[in-house]
């Protein structure tokens, strides 16, 4: 081997080194961008579970616990059976949005007028252990629900004499609008 063989050898190790270092930074940089660019896809999760994606984003204030606020929605069990929907009940729905099951009225707090939601709650935010009798899922739970925030109504609650949040020793109720044989959220 000559003495310019040589001095090209170690030239040519360098540059396949640094070519190899170069691949694997861009494939972790391809990594890491993806990892974010999903992130609005899995949407928020709170503390107790519940987890909102943002279809289509709303505008407006974000609704408060004395809000009253018309929804159109479709609520669905963990094996994707449809237990109850807004157009079952002639279209959207009115409720007080600190009246209804717990996880979907912190997922209401996140949203606002014209938004468009996915929602998934865990059974002990939905209806717990004890769901109302005659209702077409078991204890615990989970559900999932599509959300459009048709209007908002500030302070409805107030200005019906209903209240808030319901307090702390009453568990949660539906508006009323529903049969009991299928609650809504």
């Amino acid at each position: 081997m000559s003495v310019s063989e040589a001095a090209h050898r170690s030239s040519s190790r360098g540059r396949a080194l640094r070519v190899t270092i170069g691949l694997i930074a861009v494939i972790g940089a391809g990594v890491g961008l993806a990892y974010v660019g999903t992130a609005p896809l899995k949407g928020e999760t709170t503390k107790t579970g519940v987890r909102i994606r943002t279809v289509e984003p709303g505008s407006g204030a974000f609704i408060q616990p004395v809000d009253g606020v018309l929804v159109e929605y479709e609520g669905r069990l963990a094996d994707g059976t449809v237990f109850d929907d807004s157009a079952r009940h002639g279209g959207p729905q009115p409720m007080i949005a600190g009246q209804v099951i717990p996880g979907f009225a912190e997922a209401l707090s996140k949203m606002q007028k014209g938004g468009k939601y996915k929602i998934y709650i865990p059974g002990s935010q939905a209806y717990g252990a004890n769901p109302p009798p005659g209702s077409p899922f078991g204890p615990n739970a989970d559900l999932d629900f599509d959300v459009h925030i048709v209007e908002i109504a500030p302070n409805a609650a107030l200005m019906s004499g209903a209240g808030g949040a319901p307090s702390s020793s009453e568990p949660p109720q539906s508006s009323g609008q529903a049969p009991q044989s299928t609650p809504q959220p």
